[in-house]
């Protein structure tokens, strides 16, 4: 495990950043593996967003707070299965200060020493729609993504225990600023996709969930996860965690009060990746749909207002697909008249932006245009400049892995010692898996793990079965035999 120094202010008189925009963008573009970016972000307004500077900005607005209970059960607290309260920030504080009811009402059924509150997921430009001069309080430029600001981040506020379930993100990369308090990030690689146990239940588009409870996993359901290697960190106020494209996450605030900034950069390989999110959400609106409802099987996550269509899911996957077909053609081309390259684009940081219901085929390559999915390659580095100001995220060790939250604390100084005694140039990265052989054969011993451990109970639900038809290994097959079609 690693966990990322503290916040080192600039010296007196030195405030040049550790990494010009062109530089911090080409490590952005090079990295595979997490590392948190230190003394970048020194002179951002943003740093005074705290959660009491945020109740008085939003003077008495309401937005909505999920609600978790701080219990560790094995099985992961799904947003299906929490509840949501509309408070404003002020409500918020005195409820986390224990103040009586009278100024914390909408949180009067939640004890604050039994439940945790989330507001997440809330898009900066929905949230301060009158106040759009904060934008410009966020400066993406500094990480080489001009034009970028608040406008396309995303905003944070939870308590002490809240926590998003492990899942990954179908699209982009992610660059997370820490504003107030610490969270706890574990992350996974994208090889350990397997030992994760992914889920499209329940169902939202551009995001995987893990069936597994990470920080407290039910070894006996999912054995295959003792293989799962952990980067866990701890990142603090002022510091910039950078998650590559498709790194499995699950974050935890660890103190009373926590805000963090958020932005998803939009990659090239989100054009194929959005084949695939419409392939899945084909199927699982199909068969969910024709199954007999059940006030017990929230498949839809509350983010996804309704299951759209058949024929509106079949609209969305054919301009997916047209999309991706003239992307590939573009690029073709470019690669043999480089002077035919786009200029720069910035793309929309809203991970669960989707079409619209009334989206119409031709309609999609405008809306992929607009969103920014033009991005100019930036160089790739052949050595990252690890050091104080740019810090990799270790794996764990193999014993601490398994044994899930026990061994968070355990090895928390080791990045520091070696970064003190000055290694920086290695990562210590596990050997890259066998896609087909090695995953395959664990796919099969985590059909066999799972049918010993229900062998009680036979028989095989609609979940069981969406699982396996919309596990990513089969969706990426799908998809590529659909687009090899298409190009015949």
């Amino acid at each position: 495990m690693a966990e990322a120094a503290a916040l080192d202010p600039p010296l007196p008189g030195k405030d040049v950043k550790p990494f010009t925009p062109e530089k911090a963008k080409e490590i952005v573009m090079s990295l595979q593996q997490p590392a948190v970016f230190c003394n970048m972000v020194f002179d951002w307004p943003a740093l005074h967003w705290n959660a009491k500077y945020l109740s008085e900005v939003l003077d008495g607005k309401t937005i909505q707070f999920r609600m978790g209970m701080k219990k560790r059960d094995t099985a992961p607290q799904f947003e299906t299965k929490c509840s949501y309260v509309e408070a404003t920030l002020e409500e918020f504080l005195a409820w986390t200060r224990g103040q009586p009811t009278s100024v914390s009402r909408p949180f009067s059924c939640y004890d604050s020493s039994k439940y945790w509150a989330y507001a997440d997921y809330k898009y900066i430009a929905k949230i301060f729609e009158n106040k759009t001069e904060i934008f410009k309080d966020i400066m993406w430029s500094d990480f080489g993504f001009p034009g970028r600001n608040g406008k396309e981040s995303t905003l944070w506020i939870g308590s002490a225990g809240a926590n998003t379930p492990c899942h990954l993100d179908s699209y982009g990369c992610n660059l997370v600023l820490q504003i107030q308090g610490r969270k706890r990030w574990h992350l996974f690689p994208p090889s350990n996709t397997t030992f994760l146990y992914p889920t499209r239940i329940p169902y939202e588009e551009s995001s995987i969930f893990s069936k597994v409870n990470v920080v407290n996993p039910d070894l006996k359901h999912y054995p295959q996860f003792r293989k799962a290697q952990s980067h866990v960190v701890t990142v603090n106020p002022g510091q910039v965690l950078f998650v590559p494209r498709q790194w499995w996450h699950y974050v935890e605030s660890i103190d009373p009060i926590t805000v963090s900034i958020n932005s998803w950069i939009e990659l090239d390989a989100d054009h194929k990746a959005r084949v695939e999110e419409a392939i899945t959400r084909t199927l699982v609106c199909a068969i969910k749909s024709a199954e007999n409802p059940s006030p017990v099987d929230a498949w839809l996550n509350p983010t996804e207002v309704e299951a759209t269509s058949h024929e509106i899911n079949l609209q969305y996957l054919n301009g997916a697909m047209s999309a991706y077909l003239e992307y590939q053609q573009v690029t073709v081309s470019e690669d043999r008249d480089p002077s035919t390259h786009d200029t720069e684009k910035e793309a929309s940081s809203c991970k669960r932006r989707k079409m619209q219901v009334s989206t119409k085929p031709e309609d999609y390559k405008s809306w992929t245009h607009e969103a920014g999915f033009t991005v100019v390659k930036a160089k790739k580095l052949e050595k990252i400049p690890f050091g104080v100001h740019l810090i990799p995220v270790l794996p764990q060790s193999q014993e601490a892995s398994s044994v899930g939250a026990g061994a968070v604390e355990s090895d928390s100084r080791d990045l520091l010692s070696e970064n003190e005694d000055g290694h920086f140039g290695k990562l210590r990265c596990t050997g890259k898996q066998s896609v087909m052989s090695n995953d395959c054969e664990t796919l099969a011993d985590q059909t066999d793990s799972d049918s010993t451990a229900n062998s009680s109970q036979m028989a095989i639900s609609t979940n069981d079965l969406l699982d396996c038809l919309v596990n990513p290994q089969v969706i990426n097959l799908v998809a590529g035999l659909l687009l090899e079609r298409e190009r015949v």
